[in-house]
């Protein structure tokens, strides 16, 4: 294992850091997207990065912090769902990369931090971005790194709540057809437990949603990301061509690097103290995508509380129907007590004069007493179905 703020070279740490997963394990991103595995203590860190002690608490994945983009001097602090990272000027801190739902966005920073100015034909890619006469293509390859590097934590963390609300649609709606086909404990379990994640899924993508929303109500909090201008504004030009001191003991940049930062300080000195229009259209889009994610999920929500009106509408049908029923049986019990009651009094050991010579009265008596009990039936169903009590 490699000691505190030792470089490892990540190719060939991969595989071994996969299968050993360290919790205090970071991967650094440069500025030319070359990842380094770092296994960083909060020391280390506090040595390295320009923060406190409370923001990298923020990052701890042992205590729960809600989610948050916090806007530093001279960094950004990302807490969002499974992205912790700390974002610079010049570099990305990112926190267990080698978690499953944290690689695809370590591979993306990889492949998308580096400018197109930046790589083995860097001088060619300078001459063709020199000669592009369209503005806006211009702005876009000197987007500031920190934006760069935030845009691709968005997108991961947008992109796996959607993917999740995606699986959750793929299960849910067949559980909820087969649920209002056959109600059955199976199929209400396995809708409650949907309705369970799905609420957790809200609760996630809500806290994003919320956290995005409000960076995009408050420009000021939007202009303490942006750190590339923090630097123009403070640091001064080394050299007649406009580099900048990024880092007072650093040696001086390349050529190449001098021209882009030169650029960067044209481009970005030209913006107000509180003109943050790039970042509020990059925040928008994310917004709108966690947004469409939340609508998703709202109509998976309204679908199941159709689904659970048409059950209790069934449910109390059903229960209607056994009322029904116990109505009937309640009229046929009293019917019969009545016939039971006559057969009891003629029954007891009674002398009676009109017994001699009068046998047809038993025959009467038993057939008065049946018209009598169906009477009372046909009567007490007739006044609960002309009062409503019973379907007709």
């Amino acid at each position: 294992m490699a000691q505190d703020g030792a470089l490892v070279p990540m190719e060939t740490q991969l595989s071994s850091m996969k299968k050993t997963a360290i919790s205090r394990s970071w991967i650094l991103f440069d500025i030319k997207g070359e990842g380094t595995i770092l296994d960083l203590d909060k020391y280390s860190i506090l040595r390295r990065v320009p923060i406190h002690a409370r923001d990298l608490r923020i990052l701890d994945p042992l205590l729960s912090y809600p989610s948050t983009i916090l806007g530093r001097e001279k960094a950004i602090v990302l807490n969002l769902e499974h992205i912790k990272a700390i974002i610079t000027a010049e570099e990305v801190l990112l926190r267990d990369p080698m978690d499953d739902s944290v690689l695809p966005v370590a591979e993306e920073l990889q492949r998308r931090l580096p400018m197109a100015s930046i790589g083995k034909d860097g001088e060619e890619n300078d001459e063709r971005l020199e000669m592009q006469n369209d503005v806006d293509t211009e702005e876009q390859s000197e987007f500031p790194f920190e934006f760069r590097a935030l845009e691709v934590a968005l997108e991961g963390i947008c992109s796996y709540l959607d993917a999740r609300a995606t699986e959750l649609e793929i299960d849910a709606y067949p559980a909820l057809d087969e649920l209002t086909s056959k109600i059955s404990s199976r199929n209400l379990d396995r809708v409650r437990k949907l309705k369970s994640s799905m609420s957790r899924l809200c609760s996630r993508v809500q806290k994003v949603r919320d956290e995005l929303e409000q960076l995009l109500e408050d420009d000021d909090d939007m202009a303490d990301l942006y750190l590339t201008r923090k630097l123009v504004d403070s640091s001064p030009v080394l050299s007649s061509r406009g580099g900048l001191n990024w880092f007072v003991d650093s040696p001086a940049p390349p050529a190449s690097k001098v021209s882009r930062t030169s650029r960067n300080s044209t481009l970005l000195s030209s913006h107000g103290e509180h003109d943050v229009e790039e970042l509020e259209m990059l925040l928008e889009a994310y917004f709108m995508q966690i947004e469409s994610t939340m609508n998703k999920l709202a109509t998976l929500r309204e679908y199941i509380d159709d689904t659970e009106d048409y059950i209790n509408i069934q449910l109390d049908n059903h229960r209607n129907q056994l009322i029904q029923l116990e109505l009937f049986l309640s009229s046929g019990t009293v019917c019969l007590s009545v016939y039971s009651l006559v057969a009891a009094i003629f029954g007891m050991n009674i002398p009676y004069t009109w017994r001699e010579g009068h046998s047809y009265v038993f025959k009467w008596v038993v057939v008065l007493a049946g018209v009598v009990s169906a009477t009372i039936f046909i009567a007490i169903v007739s006044y609960a179905r002309h009062k409503g009590l019973v379907g007709s």
